[in-house]
């Protein structure tokens, strides 16, 4: 079966007594007897019509024409600018809230960090996040400091729109102990830099209490649709995967934030197997296991108190 007829096929198997011939002539905006000219294989579809067809009836290419063990992906944008965060995070915001809409959609995170989500609030933590990723990803940015950094009402938009998508999808999140060791060492990177001052820094820190708080009495609430899970096991890689009843699409991280995307049936099908073995070699930190729980947040708490009293060690020194 050739490509074309393959894709046919799969079309096909979308309609409900509907006239193939009808549908195609409808979808690229053609005649009939150009549309029936493709389906008898008189013509050739060209490249900007699959693409249309395979758009328009959520179809994979790589599940359609290739092997296996290939996969076709997409990519999240470069960033280099501020301004190419800005379009990352509405970009992020249209996608996720698109694969979400339906409401049996359920997103699973394997959180290496901190969720960006919960960075999105427009606190303190919110601007010093986006000041870090564009201080990393982009070696030439000037090294102000974060006093001086801005940050426009725009992105701040983009960013809540993602966090409320996240907060209305059903979500499986997978923890363990280092999972706040990237912020806690950021924080205090930046300080011994000379680019933070050690009231932003402290500040900071008692922010991600609070975000651990915020965490701690989501996973307390009933009827939620938010689980927290505690991996003891392996080490987590940010990977983020979104299931609905019709389709898996897999999140990959390759760079601080950027990420390949990929809908193959096959691999996200493997990484779904995986976090439910994940999950299934997990301690569940929402109500039934509420000393878990407690021994969880108060180590994570710990752990900042440590690095506050490090902060201010460091400041005794200097006088």
């Amino acid at each position: 079966m050739n490509p074309q007829e393959l894709l046919l096929k799969t079309i096909r198997k979308q309609l409900s007594g509907t006239s193939l011939n009808d549908e195609i002539a409808t979808v690229l905006n053609i005649s009939y007897d150009a549309a029936h000219r493709r389906v008898s294989g008189k013509s050739k579809f060209s490249i900007d019509e699959t693409i249309q067809l395979v758009h328009h009836y959520n179809i994979s290419l790589d599940a359609l024409f290739l092997k296996n063990e290939k996969v076709i992906i997409e990519k999240t944008i470069e960033i280099t600018s501020l301004k190419d965060m800005l379009s990352y995070f509405k970009t992020s915001a249209e996608r996720i809230e698109q694969l979400t809409r339906n409401s049996d959609a359920i997103l699973y995170y394997s959180a290496k960090d901190i969720p960006l989500f919960y960075f999105m609030d427009g606190t303190i933590m919110s601007k010093f996040k986006a000041y870090v990723w564009l201080m990393l990803l982009n070696q030439t940015q000037p090294k102000e400091a974060f006093e001086y950094f801005i940050i426009d009402e725009s992105f701040m938009e983009h960013m809540q729109k993602l966090k409320k998508t996240y907060e209305t999808v059903s979500v499986k999140e997978i923890w363990n102990d280092t999972t706040i060791n990237s912020s806690l060492q950021q924080i205090l990177y930046f300080y011994e830099a000379g680019l933070l001052s050690f009231k932003n820094a402290t500040a900071l820190y008692q922010d991600l209490k609070r975000i651990l708080k915020v965490i701690q009495e989501k996973s307390n609430k009933t009827n939620t649709n938010y689980s927290l899970f505690y991996n003891e096991l392996i080490l987590l890689n940010n990977n983020m995967l979104i299931e609905t009843a019709n389709k898996l699409t897999m999140f990959v991280p390759y760079t601080l934030l950027g990420y390949f995307i990929t809908d193959h049936p096959e691999s996200c099908h493997n990484a779904q197997q995986f976090f439910d073995q994940q999950i299934v070699n997990s301690k569940l930190l929402n109500q039934s296991g509420i000393k878990e729980q407690q021994l969880f947040f108060n180590r994570a708490n710990r752990k900042i108190d440590y690095y506050l009293e490090k902060l201010n060690s460091q400041v005794d020194l200097l006088h």
